[in-house]
């Protein structure tokens, strides 16, 4: 029977969308439905698989295993250890989330939104539970087609269609490179299968321009400078939920692929290349937390911080410590659960004005008390009060960071000092003044929205051990 839980997962997923596309698009009633029951489905066995967990070892468990092309040894093989068990969560959390927000707010072609919503998550999960680089590759383009239709058909604004070229350009041309490394691997070793390769070994030379190739496809993902000149246009022109995916979900596959691939597969190259990542990653921090303070639009704001928590995720990342990468796990989460909040704080916002101009707004204090609740807790959790999940995370990465490089640590803790200055101004902005605006405060379906995402954010604040303690054997087996 445990065995059978990632299957079940995957199968629920698959035959949710064989039924959306059997029902007729003018029961969108029945439509929203199927998928939300779906997804929340897909969640429930997701908590089954962390409950059934085996946090002692670091071996991959559930593994399913079929061969997929005999001629060429290419296994289909699944597996859930203890990094890809938390990335899984917060897919199959967010997902519902997403649905319940564009309850409403979609009407036109909503047979469409919700098949490739729900195609969307199968196919991360596939991504975070894959162990063929082949198949990895395969399932981490995949994941373009549904959100460049997201955002190219349901984008908010007259540039959509370009954001969503943006988005489709930037990441697939990064990923090329990673094509051509994974058929050099091919070539080499003979085999794509993950576990395979981490016994195999490469030259020095051959592992650096290998990493370099992983790292313009992952580089892309997180992203870090220069290349992340499409994040903000797709946000602005995504749907809330489009943009609660992007920053809470798609972000991770970056910093899930430079843990699960470019560290133990080219430990020498890492090592060698980790100045440059601290760069790189130190100019994110300090250039988009700069950028989000001068923005007048609520998304691009949030999309800019975005860009700043992971980069400072990357300098945890490349500490080449046991508390440097279990940070960057529980950091890429934290963020996962504050970022996609933050958006849809400003799609409650948009449902009701159809605007995202930050001045527009002012004093919802005196009407909207709940709503600003939520906000403020969400501010100070982006922010990294003490008590929420991105303290425990923030701490962690600096106290790692610092271990290895104390400029990188100092550039990381400024980060956390904008974030402060562009947080509270922002907060301070929309919520105190004098009231522009009698709007409706949220109301139950929404309360319901936010209400595990809060969950998340202090349990993970308050108690990080029943976090921590799944992941550890897996992270200690990846810096061994």
């Amino acid at each position: 029977m445990i065995s059978s839980l990632l299957p079940s997962l995957l199968g629920v997923l698959l035959f949710g969308i064989l039924g959306l596309a059997f029902i007729p698009a003018h029961r969108s009633l029945l439509l929203k439905q199927v998928a939300l029951g779906t997804s929340t489905l897909a969640f429930v066995l997701s908590l089954l698989l962390w409950v059934c967990f085996d946090q002692s070892t670091a071996k991959f468990q559930f593994v399913v295993d079929s061969l997929w092309l005999p001629l060429s040894n290419v296994h289909f093989v699944l597996g859930v250890d203890g990094i890809s068990l938390f990335f899984l969560l917060l897919t199959t959390l967010i997902f519902p989330l997403c649905l319940l927000a564009s309850w409403s707010s979609i009407q036109t072609k909503l047979k469409a939104y919700l098949l490739a919503f729900l195609s969307m998550e199968l196919v991360l999960i596939l991504v975070f539970c894959v162990l063929d680089l082949l198949l990895f590759y395969i399932f981490f383009e995949t994941v373009l087609i549904p959100m460049f239709v997201v955002i190219g058909i349901w984008g908010s604004r007259e540039r959509k269609l370009r954001a969503a070229y943006l988005f489709f350009l930037y990441t697939l041309v990064g990923s090329l490179f990673m094509l051509v490394a994974v058929a050099y691997i091919y070539y080499s070793v003979g085999t794509t299968n993950y576990e395979s390769l981490l016994s195999a070994s490469f030259l020095p030379e051959e592992e650096k321009w290998l990493w370099l190739a992983f790292f313009a496809s992952f580089a892309a993902k997180v992203p870090m400078l220069p290349l992340h000149i499409w994040l903000p246009e797709a946000h602005v022109e995504a749907p809330t939920a489009g943009s609660v995916i992007l920053a809470g979900i798609l972000l991770k596959l970056g910093s899930y692929g430079f843990l699960r691939f470019s560290l133990p597969l080219f430990p020498i190259a890492s090592l060698y290349y980790t100045p440059l990542v601290f760069s790189m990653a130190i100019l994110g921090v300090v250039y988009t937390s700069l950028t989000a303070i001068r923005q007048t639009d609520l998304k691009r704001l949030i999309a800019y911080t975005s860009v700043a928590h992971m980069n400072l995720v990357m300098i945890g990342l490349f500490s080449g410590t046991i508390i440097g990468l279990e940070a960057c796990i529980l950091q890429s989460l934290s963020h996962g659960f504050v970022s996609s909040a933050l958006f849809l704080i400003i799609g409650v916002l948009y449902d009701r004005c159809h605007t995202r101009v930050v001045n527009y707004y002012g004093g919802l204090a005196h009407t909207m008390p709940i709503f600003v609740a939520i906000f403020l807790f969400f501010t100070m959790a982006n922010i990294g009060l003490p008590g929420t999940s991105s303290f425990v995370g923030e701490f962690l990465l600096l106290v790692a960071s610092f271990q290895t490089s104390s400029t990188a640590s100092f550039f990381g803790a400024t980060g956390m000092i904008l974030g402060g200055a562009y947080s509270l101004w922002l907060f301070n902005r929309v919520a105190y003044g004098n009231a522009k605006l009698g709007l409706a405060d949220v109301h139950p379906r929404e309360f319901i929205v936010f209400f595990p995402l809060i969950l998340g954010t202090l349990v993970m604040g308050i108690y990080p051990e029943v976090f921590l303690q799944p992941m550890h054997a897996s992270v200690s087996q990846v810096l061994a």
